[in-house]
């Protein structure tokens, strides 16, 4: 870059330093819900990577993310039901999640592509525009667009920063659905986005500067039901639905992430699977479904006899609502459930592990590894060696009706659907014993234990998980 880029971006820097106190990483003891406020996010994942249940980790961060309001409080008054806005005057609060100067570092580092990786957008005048080029995203022409007054979104920092991409997979597990973000860095007094609304429940997390934001309900432009000026440190909640706009003040730029998840995870979301698989199965079963309609139904039915005062269409319409209910005594709902669940787990981000699950997984086995895959393990599984899954939500088991499959999340990609949907084969004699695994969740149970009739097949199906990376052991492994 030349000098009045470099300028540029280092008078953004030297004004964060000079604004934000220094963070004290006290330990959390626990992470207990009174003792989150003010952590600093590095201590704070250290000591939930202390944590042995995946699912406590992800309520505990959670609670984190939304401090002070209570988990419960928030989903029982809030979720999907009206904005929340939570001021902290602390600057620091989500200090080491992410920041203008890591954008700078992964520009510089990182294949970030325009369109992709990177939108460059402004909105004057009421135009909404995009001016991407296309190709690599270089830091010179980036930070040309963002001192021209464009805004900058980046699609999946999680890609780029292991921060993001830790934090929002452990999220998932909470949320029981993909958790994704955006980050949006906007420069003083211009807007990037015209007035939308999103499919998302969406978590604002400002973490430089300020900006203001104004939400109303879902089509509707009039008086804002909330306003109101995020600055570093602040939270706005709001449910898929509402429209909403930000800006940036005069006096200040504004970095923020976005959270989002429950996308396409509507109860018609799941009645969209349920239902197209009961009709085909209550056609088959049921004779009523496949009665013929009566001949003259064109004649009395339809828009452009909508308005008729006729006796048949009382009686049509009657017939309809009686097979609408006995339609849902052949939904498949644990089939679609499990569709449901497989389209979850090729969303979802793979797990972080910890030091400790590395060192006691697949991961850190002496083995050699071609494609991707290890080989050769330096290490042997035996039935004492205690086992469990590496994270609660990793895999699931599914059936098609012909075989059944583990699904699982170990080798998804930290791009979005980069990599097909991961699942393997699991043989009748394995299945009771993998859904002892799944159940036995936290606990560790020794390979000895799964209820499989033989020995062997104990043993085949331990390393089959431990090689797909989806087991670890109580104690890392030693060389054979």
């Amino acid at each position: 870059m030349d000098k009045k880029h470099v300028s540029a971006f280092e008078l953004y820097q030297n004004a964060l330093l000079a604004s934000t106190p220094e963070v004290k990483t006290s330990s959390v003891k626990g992470v207990q819900c009174g003792e989150i406020s003010g952590v600093a996010l590095d201590a704070l994942l250290s000591d939930l990577a202390k944590v042995s249940n995946s699912r406590v980790r992800a309520s505990k961060l959670f609670q984190w993310l939304i401090h002070p309001i209570p988990s419960k409080s928030f989903f029982r008054d809030a979720w999907e039901k009206k904005p929340v806005l939570i001021k902290r005057q602390n600057p620091d609060y989500y200090t080491g999640l992410f920041s203008t100067a890591e954008f700078d570092r992964i520009l510089r580092r990182d294949d970030v592509q325009y369109g992709v990786n990177l939108d460059v957008t402004s909105y004057r005048n009421g135009k909404r525009e995009t001016h991407n080029p296309p190709g690599r995203a270089l830091p010179f022409t980036v930070w040309d667009f963002y001192e021209s007054g464009c805004s900058l979104r980046m699609l999946n920092p999680q890609a780029f920063s292991s921060t993001v991409w830790n934090v929002l997979s452990i999220l998932q597990e909470h949320f029981g659905s993909m958790a994704g973000a955006n980050m949006y860095l906007t420069p003083p007094g211009t807007q990037g986005f015209a007035p939308h609304y999103d499919d998302i429940e969406a978590f604002v997390v400002q973490l430089e500067g300020k900006k203001h934001w104004r939400y109303n309900f879902q089509k509707e432009i009039g008086k804002p039901i909330l306003e109101a000026v995020l600055e570093a440190g602040d939270l706005l909640y709001f449910p898929r639905g509402f429209i909403h706009q930000g800006d940036c003040l005069s006096d200040a730029h504004s970095l923020h992430i976005t959270v989002s998840s429950y996308q396409r995870n509507s109860w018609g979301n799941l009645l969209a699977k349920v239902v197209p698989a009961a009709l085909e199965m209550a056609m088959e079963e049921d004779v009523d479904f496949r009665g013929g309609l009566p001949v003259d139904y064109l004649t009395y039915m339809g828009v452009q006899n909508s308005d008729k005062e006729d006796p048949r269409r009382a009686q049509f319409l009657s017939r309809i609502e009686g097979l609408m209910k006995k339609l849902s005594t052949f939904a498949p709902v644990d089939a679609a459930v499990d569709q449901k669940a497989r389209g979850y787990l090729h969303d979802c981000l793979p797990p972080m592990l910890t030091a400790e699950e590395r060192a006691s997984s697949v991961q850190g086995a002496p083995s050699r590894w071609e494609n991707g895959e290890p080989v050769d393990m330096g290490v042997a599984i035996r039935g004492q060696i205690r086992v469990r899954l590496v994270r609660s939500g990793i895999a699931r088991l599914c059936s098609d009706g012909e075989a059944v499959w583990l699904y699982y999340t170990a080798d998804n990609s930290r791009v979005y659907h980069k990599e097909e949907p991961k699942s393997v084969e699991i043989k009748a004699e394995h299945t009771d014993a993998m859904e002892f695994l799944i159940h036995a969740y936290p606990k560790f149970v020794t390979v000895g234990s799964l209820p499989c009739k033989l020995a062997e097949d104990k043993v085949s199906l331990a390393e089959l998980l431990f090689k797909r990376g989806l087991i670890h052991t109580a104690e890392p492994l030693q060389q054979s």
